[in-house]
């Protein structure tokens, strides 16, 4: 929801979730989202991971992901799995990896809020899964499911990806973007500069510790 009136800030009183911030003159709670591509920005870049015994952590992420939850914001993960599409794992496999990753973050007091998937893919999937939707990025249908959750805050929150598709669907849905340097992140930034290519998200962040750095000074900044 987004208030047409009044003042919204951060606050932390009894009863009322840290997550959120709230317009005091329509009273609305909404909540400060960063989300998160998956593959080359959590975890390291697989060939169609879905074997738990194949997920690399980052180094930092739990870290970056942990200081994003002190500050108060919600984590949702937004990605594309082709894998299903073309038959190579199903979706229970892509539901149980992510299972195991919350775990192994969960014990890192890092945990992600909510997981979605895309399982589709417009040209080589099989059966039901061959479609075009709007839930694979660069479309927003992801985010859009996630607001039926999530009282999403677009001014307030963000979108992290190591891949031009991962920004571009950021900025359809109307979120502060951040081209994240792991994975395909420092190539991507490289071929800009030396073709002078301006970039079209809004930062650019080494990795996810930077990325989250800024995200959380920024949200300072926004409230003095």
């Amino acid at each position: 929801l987004t208030a047409s009136t009044g003042l919204t800030f951060n606050v932390k009183l009894p009863g009322w979730d840290s997550h959120k911030e709230y317009n005091i003159q329509d009273g609305c709670a909404m909540d400060r989202v960063v989300f998160l591509d998956r593959d080359g920005t959590l975890n390291e870049e697989v060939h169609y991971l879905h074997r738990t015994s194949d997920l690399k952590l980052l180094p930092g992420v739990p870290e970056a992901l942990r200081m994003l939850k002190e500050a108060g914001y919600r984590l949702v993960v937004v990605t594309n799995q082709a894998g299903v599409a073309r038959g190579y794992y199903g979706e229970e496999d892509v539901k149980s990896l992510h299972i195991y990753m919350n775990h192994i973050l969960e014990c890192r007091g890092a945990s992600i809020d909510a997981f979605y998937y895309c399982p589709h893919h417009p040209e080589h999937g099989i059966g039901p899964y061959k479609k075009e939707c709007s839930c694979r990025k660069p479309g927003t249908g992801m985010f859009e499911e996630a607001a039926q959750r999530f009282e999403v805050d677009k001014p307030h929150s963000f979108m992290i990806g190591d891949k031009l598709l991962d920004v571009e669907a950021g900025n359809n849905y109307g979120l502060t973007t951040i081209l994240v340097g792991t994975g395909y992140g420092s190539g991507i930034r490289s071929q800009e500069e030396k073709e002078g290519i301006p970039p079209v998200y809004d930062f650019y962040a080494e990795d996810l510790v930077k990325a989250a750095q800024w995200i959380i000074e920024k949200g300072q900044a926004d409230v003095r």
